[in-house]
């Protein structure tokens, strides 16, 4: 439903709209929803080719069991991929892996993660709604096809997802002066950091933890807890799994010949790849520092300019030092400094140099939790542009892999979002919502 203001308070694609005006809105909602679970509907088919990269990494954990060593692809049954992740990772994913259970029931299991995702993504200074949950839910399945590529391939980015929306959960709660308050959000910064473990190359996420509505020093600890929930599972690697974490360091550097490894400009539609595609078109293939430049400067450009000027913008009336007039207008904005936090999340996760399709489904975590609050014309245009354009490419066949499909619609969104968030401290006063 809509307010005078004119902001969509959706209250959920079964409920009744406020009003003849907001009546497109419901039936785009409805045309969406129907786009997605047609979609993810083809998954439902039994096809041995889908789900590679949950038998790769139950196939490691096996060998794992076995007394093999699971870095190297000889020693993984039925696949020529390698197992990516930390070596401590191996003991934690065995209880998923059990009696092949992941394996054969991986669509359900995934599917069951991803609404609980929706399920525990907070909301942002208003009450929780059941509407808002199917929301959040539709985006999450179906923005920038993310979770599709998830379905499909079995990737474990299902669970960084699920633990990305906890983590949120325990970030974004209303700030209180009592210590009690902070450990749960100290608990929130150490699961975060937990999950950039996962994929290295998204660490820098959790600089946007400093624009959290706190005082700078508990900022600082919660971005030091954060760290150090990163860092565990590599010093528990280096220390109870010392051989394993040496494999582990040739199998992402491609040390070990004959199998793939990690390279930061394979295949993948990333601001990176797109500068290696600009300087190949030129002629200019072996540039690496050109592209490397180009990359930076889209990056820059397209991302964090934009969200850094809209930010300085924010504050420009308060007096003071940069830091001092940036942590007084985030305590006295607290809605919009959890919606910058969550929006620097996604502009530093969209800018990553290794952003793979199946990671465009923890990019749409990020962005589920600031939809719910937009206008009804910039809801519909974040439904459309990001989940029934590329839903609607998908369905028509036409494959999105090695092109920027997904980086195109991921950063148009994220443009929207970020125009909003400049009115927003005005539109949440206006409307009065309570945290």
């Amino acid at each position: 439903m809509s307010d005078i203001t004119g902001t969509a308070r959706w209250s959920g694609p079964s409920a009744d709209m406020a009003g003849k005006r907001n009546a497109w809105l419901a039936c785009l909602i409805a045309l969406v929803a129907m786009l997605v679970f047609g979609n993810l509907a083809n998954y439902a088919v039994p096809d041995m080719n889908y789900g590679w990269d949950a038998r790769v990494n139950c196939a490691a954990v096996d060998a794992h069991v076995d007394g093999l060593d699971p870095y190297y692809v000889k020693n993984l049954k039925g696949t020529k991929f390698s197992y990516t992740y930390l070596p401590a990772t191996l003991d934690a994913f065995r209880p998923l892996c059990a009696s092949g259970f992941l394996v054969g029931h991986q669509r359900g299991v995934f599917l069951a993660i991803a609404v609980l995702c929706s399920l525990l993504l907070p909301g942002i200074g208003r009450t929780r709604s059941m509407g808002d949950v199917a929301l959040r839910g539709l985006y999450v399945l179906g923005a920038f096809v993310g979770f599709e590529w998830v379905l499909a391939s079995g990737n474990f980015a299902i669970l960084s997802g699920g633990l990305t929306a906890a983590a949120l959960a325990l970030l974004l709660r209303p700030a209180k002066p009592d210590d009690q308050d902070d450990v749960l959000r100290m608990a929130g910064a150490a699961l975060l950091g937990l999950v950039m473990s996962f994929k290295l190359v998204f660490f820098p996420l959790l600089a946007a933890l400093y624009f959290l509505p706190l005082s700078r020093r508990r900022k600082l600890v919660l971005m030091t807890v954060a760290g150090l929930g990163f860092a565990l599972p590599m010093l528990i690697s280096i220390a109870v799994y010392p051989g394993l974490f040496s494999s582990w360091l040739l199998a992402i550097t491609g040390g070990i010949p004959g199998q793939l490894s990690v390279r930061i400009g394979e295949t993948n539609p990333s601001l990176l790849l797109l500068a290696q595609a600009i300087v190949d078109r030129v002629g200019l293939a072996d540039s690496k520092p050109l592209v490397f430049a180009i990359y930076a400067v889209a990056a820059t450009n397209l991302v964090l300019a934009p969200l850094g000027w809209s930010l300085l913008r924010a504050i420009r009336n308060n007096g003071g030092s940069l830091p001092a007039r940036l942590d007084r207008w985030l305590i006295d904005h607290p809605q919009a400094a959890m919606r910058i936090t969550v929006l620097a999340m996604y502009g530093l996760y969209l800018s990553s140099p290794r952003l793979k399709e199946y990671a465009f489904f923890e990019l749409a975590v990020y962005a589920a939790v600031l939809i719910v609050d937009l206008p009804a014309t910039a809801l519909a245009a974040v439904l459309t542009i990001g989940v029934a354009v590329p839903t609607l490419v998908s369905i028509m066949g036409i494959t999105i892999e090695g092109g920027f499909v997904q980086l195109a619609v991921a950063l148009m969104c994220f443009w929207i979002l970020l125009l909003d968030f400049r009115a927003e401290p005005t539109r949440l006063a206006q409307q009065g919502v309570r945290p």
